[in-house]
């Protein structure tokens, strides 16, 4: 049996706490109501430092992305009871690894080991439960707390589906890990590296925002990077802005939508 075959049983990300399906994380601190407050407000509010550099590339092979994809989407779900079990199928792997990631997955290992579940269990909820900036929810930076985040949850169910990954009703499929599992699974590998990559600002955001924390998980967000094109200059521009200036507040109306968006097959 194989890591995907290990790993790949559908075990759903836990859904949001009530009042997180809206505001599930602002890296800016930006409110609900929208309007110049929120927007002055999140200016002087942001994540931390802006990097000099985005984390350089190391160049992977599918089958080691693919393993990578997996690998941070099973860590950084809530861990399960069976967590330090999926940590050693993991471990496994990583003499298959360049070692600039296998090092990533080592610290991770390190520090999952010595918290245990129950420390592992507060940290994770301190961090991605509590602190609004490190959400785990890909379409809060494309579309923030606003009445858009119902077409975006759409859209990366159909991009989703595109790609021959079914997302059960128990699961948002905007959240990183779902994401991540498409990335190791689908058969369409370099159009799951495209939809990743097309939210690249987020998770650079989100990364920015474990760093400031300190949290163990940055190690695993970094693996991640490392595994993904190079950052662009119009992605490296959102990523300032979402730095900056938080997610939207709100918007009116549906056109120009701020994320990819799929059409399903018709005949």
């Amino acid at each position: 049996m194989n890591i995907f075959e290990k790993l790949a049983r559908r075990t759903p990300s836990r859904p949001p706490a009530d009042d997180a399906v809206a505001g599930f994380g602002t890296p800016a601190g930006i409110g609900s109501g929208g309007g110049a407050k929120d927007v002055e407000r999140a200016i002087r509010t942001h994540t931390g430092k802006l990097p000099d550099e985005f984390i350089a590339p190391v160049k992977v092979s599918v089958d080691q992305r693919r393993i990578i994809a997996m690998a941070v989407s099973v860590l950084v779900n809530y861990p399960q009871p069976d967590f330090l079990q999926r940590l050693e199928t993991v471990e496994e792997q990583l003499d298959q690894l360049p070692l600039a990631i296998a090092t990533d997955f080592v610290d991770f290992a390190t520090w999952a080991r010595d918290a245990g579940l129950r420390g592992m269990e507060e940290h994770y909820v301190e961090t991605f439960d509590q602190r609004r900036r490190c959400s785990l929810f890909l379409s809060y930076y494309a579309v923030g707390d606003t009445r858009q985040r119902g077409m975006a949850i759409l859209s990366f169910r159909q991009q989703l589906e595109a790609l021959g990954f079914v997302v059960s009703d128990e699961e948002l499929p905007d959240h990183l890990c779902v994401v991540l599992e498409a990335l190791a699974l689908s058969e369409d590998h370099d159009s799951a590296v495209e939809m990743v990559a097309s939210y690249r600002e987020g998770i650079e955001v989100l990364r920015a925002a474990l760093g400031h924390v300190n949290s163990p998980y940055l190690s695993l967000v970094t693996a991640l990077c490392k595994s993904l094109p190079k950052v662009d200059p119009d992605t490296a521009q959102k990523y300032v802005d979402l730095i900056r200036t938080g997610p939207p507040a709100e918007m009116v109306g549906i056109a120009d939508l701020p994320f990819p968006t799929a059409q399903p097959n018709t005949v």
